[in-house]
This record gives C-alpha cells, sequence and structure tokens, in this order.
C-alpha cells in the first residue's frame, strides 16, 4: 500500500525529510479497525515527531493522526463498528499513522463520522477536539452550568484553539476570551464565537484591562507558554486553573503558583491510547457526541486550508507552513491518487 514516512530527523526543507512508501499490508488485531484512509489532516505533533523521534536505522515510520475513512476489515473482539461505517479518529502515537492507504485503529477511540461533513472536513477536527473537550472539561473540569467565570484562550487562532473557543462557548456559560494577534486570525476567532478577541504580543493584563477583565478564572495555554506564563500567573484568579497542551521550552516556575492556589493541568490526548487507560472508550464516546454536534450545526468544521492529494511533497508543505507559526485552523489533505 501506499504511505508517506520518513527515515531520519531532517529539516522540511529537505526533499528526504518526507518520502513516499510502499508497505505491506497490516493485519488486524482482536480489537482493531481497519480503515481505508479518505483524508487527513496534519498537526503540530506531526513536525514535533518527524523532527526529534528518529525511527529504528533503516525503518520508516509513518506520520499522520488525524484520519477520516471507512472501516475495511474488523477484528475478532470488534463489537462497536462493521465493514462499510464511515468513521473518524486521531489514533495513538504509538502505531503507525494515518499517512497511509489503509491504517489500523482500536476501536474505543474511534468515531462514526458526522453525516453533514465530507472526508476531508471531518478529518480536521479528531485531535483537537479531543484535546479541547479533554482539557475543557477533564482537566480544567469547566462546569457546563458555569457562569459568571470567564476562560482565557491563548492561541485561539489554531487547530485546537478553534475547536476549543467553539465548545466553551457553545457547551459552558463562560465568557470566552481568545488571542490573537493579525487581522486574519483576529477575524477567525471571532467567527467561531470568542466573546472578545485580545493580542497577545501585547501585555495580557492591558489588554484583558481593555475589555473590561480584571482577571480570569481558566486560562487554556496552547502556545509560547513559558513567554506568557508570568502574565497568566497574574491574569488568574485566586484557586484559578491553567491548562497546558505545548512543550515550553523553558521550565515553568511552580512556585509562582502557590501564592494564589493556582492548579496546572497538562493534557496530552495521546494519554488514554499510549497507557490503554480503562477509560480509553471515553474518545469513543466523545467523538460520537462531537459528531451529534456537528449534525446539529452547533461546531463547524476548523479547515483552515485544503493541500490537495496525500503525498510527500503535500505534506512537506503542511509540515512547513505548521512550522512556520502561521497556520489558521487545520491543513487537510485528501485521497492517494492513482
Amino acid at each position: 500500500m501506499k504511505a508517506v514516512g520518513f527515515f531520519k530527523n531532517l529539516p522540511i526543507s529537505d526533499d528526504q525529510a518526507l518520502v513516499d512508501l510502499e508497505l505491506p499490508e497490516p493485519e488486524p488485531g482482536p480489537r482493531d479497525l481497519l480503515v481505508d484512509v479518505h483524508a487527513v489532516s496534519v498537526n503540530p505533533v506531526d513536525t514535533k515527531v518527524r523532527r526529534n523521534a528518529a525511527p529504528p536505522a533503516g525503518q520508516a515510520r509513518v506520520l499522520g493522526f488525524d484520519a477520516a475513512g471507512v472501516v475495511r476489515a474488523v477484528g475478532s473482539a470488534v463489537s462497536l463498528f462493521k465493514p462499510g461505517d464511515r468513521v473518524w479518529y486521531a489514533g495513538s502515537i504509538a502505531r503507525p499513522g494515518s499517512n497511509a492507504e489503509r491504517q489500523l485503529v482500536d476501536e474505543r477511540i474511534v468515531g462514526r463520522l458526522p453525516q453533514r461533513l465530507d472526508f476531508a472536513q471531518g478529518a480536521a477536527l479528531p485531535l483537537t477536539a479531543i484535546t479541547a473537550w479533554e482539557l475543557l472539561f477533564d482537566r480544567l473540569q469547566v462546569r457546563r452550568d458555569s457562569s459568571d467565570e470567564s476562560l482565557l484562550v491563548i492561541g485561539a487562532a489554531g487547530g485546537v484553539g478553534s475547536i476549543l473557543v467553539q465548545l466553551a462557548r457553545r457547551l459552558t456559560g463562560l465568557r470566552v476570551v481568545g488571542t490573537a494577534s493579525r487581522a486574519e486570525t483576529r477575524a477567525w476567532v471571532e467567527r467561531l464565537g470568542a466573546h472578545d478577541v485580545i493580542d497577545h504580543s501585547k501585555p495580557l493584563d492591558e489588554e484583558l484591562r481593555r475589555i473590561g477583565l480584571a482577571q480570569v478564572d481558566y486560562v487554556a495555554s496552547l502556545t509560547q507558554s513559558d513567554r506568557h506564563y508570568a502574565a497568566v500567573v497574574e491574569a488568574l484568579k485566586p484557586q484559578g486553573r491553567l491548562g497546558l497542551i505545548d512543550d515550553p521550552a523553558t521550565p515553568l516556575d511552580v512556585m509562582k503558583l502557590k501564592r494564589k492556589a493556582l492548579s496546572l493541568h497538562w493534557e496530552m490526548m495521546f494519554t488514554r491510547p499510549v497507557f490503554e487507560t480503562p477509560d480509553m472508550i471515553e474518545q469513543h464516546r466523545l467523538l460520537n457526541a462531537l459528531a451529534d454536534l456537528v449534525d446539529a450545526g452547533t461546531v463547524v468544521t476548523t479547515v483552515g486550508e485544503h493541500f490537495g492529494r496525500i503525498d510527500a511533497a503535500n505534506l512537506r508543505r503542511a509540515h512547513a507552513l505548521i512550522e512556520s507559526g502561521t497556520a489558521r485552523g487545520k491543513i487537510v489533505l485528501e485521497g492517494f491518487g492513482g
């Protein structure tokens, strides 16, 4: 089968950073679905793995986590799906990825593809939606009936921010404040439903005062957390909660949280599938709940750009755009061609 992968950690400007491959057909295990991959999207984690996680010498690693496709075959213990079902998922960092014509994925982290989305639109959502949902409800423990509380989303125009703003605005009573520094990303965040948009290139305290907020109850820091950390500590109310998903280049001083009794929460959406936690099936339920929200028109896809067919050249373009830090929404690719 056709696939795209890498043999060495190389800069994305190198033609060998991602290459087209021919690989053996995968065989499903007991709880696996074998999925014909129709579309994928690209996430920052793809670029991080490509740069930092070298496969064994002489072996290729296939990247890709978000996918939408059709179940081709099922393992002996599968009970949630059947061949022909349209599905979407974010996979596991511990298994070969979705940049392949066919992929194996555990049924417990797969959901039904919303009826109103095509494969490319669907592929944009799973990883960021799972991350945003788990961060908001499992880590920060925001209540659905929250009122008179506020959430600051740093990096709201990116993939996770684009879905987090929607979930917080439509499923909770929070006042949602997103950050964006360019006119086009500001408009994007406003369109997704943020009550307010502030500029993260300016001092956060000044920007919050500009919109009449002295402090916030929750902060979801999705990018450059080390740069904003001191300002976030000041911006949070006593007993507030800070959630992170990125990899700060500078260690964060947790002692700064003590005086206000602030709590720090990490979100890693691969934790459940990698460790096969007892509640691993929550990602299946979450994706099905999200599909209902999409079909009801409550949540919209976050496709930013469509880069064409799934091949090494187009994936290198996608990685380069993500590494530039200027991507808006999600980059999707569709089909492997002839």
